[in-house]
């Protein structure tokens, strides 16, 4: 597989204000940050200094009164709100904090469950795995997560577990761009260590730029860049 060009951004965003509704002024202001091909961000911050919001704003979710967002060279703003969701589901793989899976249905149910939303994301499984299961299979056991689980209902697993299925679920089909918001919250450290390792092999082996936020600076010197966020706000590089 022909890795991207680290040269290019994967994601910008460009002269950026939001605010929640109600606010008289913006709650998050970026002037100017970008994610090379490849790259892994961390970004760091006090409570409700913007750390989700921005990530809100790379996946699309959220829109901003006014500037530019562009990932994988498409601009998100000029999308309609159907054109962004299946955008998203073709190009990024999100991590959320509280993981998201569905608790009923299985393991290799919920890590396939992007495939059902995008055809483009499913054709790059295939390539990646042979088929959608096989791609699914091949990351839940580099995840080390047993195949014995893979027919188990989520809500049957340990945290840890779920993260990780998380964690395949977001990087089934090679998405350009995976998102982690504070995943590892919730583990001890050696958990969180041993996820780490798995999720950053993964995300290289599959080309894809990680932007990981979270409170905890201990995991800082793991990632290629540090993005500290002072409330709302995130200036454009020296």
């Amino acid at each position: 597989m022909a890795l991207p060009d680290p040269a290019q951004p994967v994601a910008a965003l460009r002269d950026i204000a939001f605010a929640w509704p109600g606010q008289d002024g913006p709650d998050l202001r970026v002037d100017h940050f970008e994610v090379s091909a490849g790259e892994h961000v961390f970004v760091s911050g006090a409570s409700g200094s913007g750390k989700s919001t921005l990530l809100g704003l790379l996946a699309g979710v959220l829109t901003p009164a006014h500037g530019r967002i562009e990932v994988n060279g498409t601009d998100l703003s000029a999308l309609s709100g159907a054109r962004r969701d299946r955008f998203r589901a073709d190009h990024i793989g999100i991590i959320f904090q509280q993981l998201n899976l569905l608790p009923y249905l299985s393991v290799l149910d919920n890590v396939l469950l992007g495939c059902k939303f995008s055809a483009h994301r499913r054709q790059r499984s295939v390539a990646q795995g042979g088929s959608p299961a096989a791609a699914a299979g091949m990351l839940l056991a580099r995840l080390d997560l047993p195949e014995p689980l893979w027919h188990r209902p989520a809500a049957r697993l340990s945290v840890g577990q779920q993260q990780r299925v998380a964690a395949a679920r977001a990087l089934l089909g090679r998405p350009e761009l995976v998102l982690a918001d504070e995943p590892t919250s919730a583990l001890d450290a050696d958990r969180q260590s041993a996820f780490m390792d798995l999720l950053q092999r993964e995300c290289r082996a599959v080309g894809a730029s990680l932007v990981f936020v979270s409170h905890d600076t201990r995991l800082m010197p793991r990632f290629d860049r540090h993005l500290a966020m002072p409330h709302g706000f995130v200036a454009a590089p020296a």
